[in-house]
């Protein structure tokens, strides 16, 4: 019995007289992965999950506290937390913050822009202002000008050290809540005006060489260039300030201004419900200086725009994603397919 022919080494493939071996990738079977192949083990973190349950059990005694305890006197509470005259002293608080917020940011810029000038005079005067301001506690100013009439009783506008043109009396202009606006207002200029030249200092000055070298004016240097990224390193420090106006608003109590804190410790001094009064201004500081904290997300974020390709998603555009996440997992099967 005589063996086989042997395939011709010369001939190309597929000619030769033994059918050549499909090296089609449609009749490849996946070796078995081997069992000595190294296994991925899942991290645990026993203490992570200790040391959650153990702050979920003070959470849940604090809300046991709340809700059980008669002392906070939650009708009380319910009482007074929409009252007309709250709601009132409510309107001022915001007010003062708005009138504080406005005009300590408009000085405060104009003292940031005197610090950074080539005037050695305004540089000087900008310095000591900040330094005066900034070391003088807030209620003596407040209650500095809340009694400028008894340095100043009449005041007058004319022409320096000479003639003046028209005078009027400081206590007919100059009132509690003018005067509380005014105070606000200085002490908030000293500090705005470091955080805005910090802000302006933080911009790389190259871009300003080449912005004048293209030709741009200052004016519009300073709004396209300086102004949007200087204002990523100022919001969350003028934020910071404005919130901290805010709650700081209840020292113009000790000048008899019914604001919020002030309009709350007189209801508790009639009625002596003194923790659900507070209470009242706790929660509607809270719920003011979480708006605001909002509205701070918002601006940095469009601020945000120019540093990054991507802006960061809302909590709600995050919150919208999570949702249908798990609603694709419910609808598709494990193996893919649809139920």
């Amino acid at each position: 019995m005589s063996a086989p022919p042997a395939p011709d080494a010369t001939a190309p493939p597929g000619e030769s007289g033994a059918a050549s071996p499909d090296t089609s990738t449609e009749h490849l079977v996946t070796a078995p992965a081997s069992s000595d192949a190294p296994r991925v083990a899942k991290a645990r973190h026993p203490w992570r999950w200790v040391a959650s349950a153990a702050a979920l059990v003070v959470v849940a005694q604090f809300a046991h506290g709340l809700a059980t305890n008669p002392g906070w006197d939650w009708g009380t509470f319910a009482q007074y937390v929409t009252a007309k005259s709250v709601l009132s002293a409510l309107k001022l608080t915001l007010e003062l913050t708005l009138w504080g917020t406005a005009l300590g940011f408009l000085l405060g810029t104009a003292l940031a822009v005197a610090r950074l000038s080539n005037n050695p005079v305004l540089r000087v005067i900008s310095w000591v202002y900040i330094w005066a301001f900034r070391s003088i506690p807030l209620i003596v100013q407040l209650l500095f000008w809340f009694n400028i009439a008894y340095l100043y009783r009449t005041m007058s506008i004319g022409i320096p050290f000479g003639p003046a043109f028209f005078s009027f009396d400081v206590n007919g202009v100059i009132s509690g809540f003018t005067a509380a606006v005014i105070g606000l207002a200085l002490h908030q200029a000293a500090y705005s005006a470091e955080i805005i030249r910090a802000g302006f200092i933080s911009v790389d000055p190259g871009q300003l060489e080449a912005s004048a070298a293209l030709g741009i004016p200052r004016w519009r240097q300073f709004r396209t260039v300086v102004a949007p990224q200087a204002m990523r390193s100022i919001l969350p420090n003028a934020s910071n300030e404005v919130i901290s106006l805010f709650k700081g608003t209840s020292i113009v109590s000790v000048m008899a201004i019914a604001e919020l804190f002030y309009q709350v410790q007189v209801i508790y001094g009639r009625n002596g419900r003194v923790v659900p009064l507070l209470m009242v201004a706790t929660v509607w500081y809270i719920v003011l200086t979480t708006a605001l904290s909002i509205v701070q997300f918002y601006i940095e974020r469009h601020y945000a725009k120019g540093a990054q390709r991507t802006t960061p998603p809302t909590p709600i555009q995050r919150l919208r994603a999570k949702f249908r996440e798990i609603a694709a997992i419910g609808v598709v099967s494990p193996r893919g397919a649809t139920r």
